[in-house]
């Protein structure tokens, strides 16, 4: 199964971002992201529509963020993602009007806007800042010699 890891990778790189003192190229983050460029700055156009980042042009240029941590929520990030699809599962639809697949159906619907709306509610309430101190927490935890390297990876 397929899962979407957008949010996952998008929380990453502004966490990054958010420990650099100037703005970070689109090559820097898709090496964090694990992808290329365009991707990077296909998303980062969408949190920039959001002004969640800014982007500096020219030599030394690139991305910034442009929000306080304590005032985004992953929630936050998620919408400005285009809030994709949060389950990989789904009803089948083969026989609509069958009625064993009908009940079936109405049952996982309720089940999925149930989980849905409790994930939401949770990803709501975790600020970005949250993650970043969570992030230095266990920086402090590592060894001496392992800090600071690549932060954390």
């Amino acid at each position: 199964m397929n899962r979407d890891s957008r949010l996952s990778g998008v929380l990453h790189v502004l966490l990054h971002m958010a420990e650099q003192d100037g703005p970070v190229t689109s090559e820097v983050l898709a090496r964090a992201m694990g992808t290329n460029p365009v991707v990077v700055r296909r998303t980062m156009a969408g949190l920039k529509a959001q002004g969640y980042v800014r982007s500096d042009k020219g030599h030394g240029g690139g991305w910034r963020l442009a929000c306080d941590l304590q005032a985004v929520t992953l929630g936050d990030i998620y919408a400005a993602l285009g809030s994709p699809s949060l389950f990989a599962i789904g009803n089948r639809n083969a026989a609509p009007g069958c009625l064993v697949e009908q009940a079936v159906n109405a049952a996982l619907d309720e089940a999925l806007h149930e989980a849905e709306a409790l994930l939401l509610a949770s990803l709501g309430d975790i600020t970005l800042a949250a993650l970043s101190a969570d992030f230095h927490r266990r920086m402090l935890l590592r060894p001496q010699a392992q800090r600071g390297h690549d932060h954390g990876h």
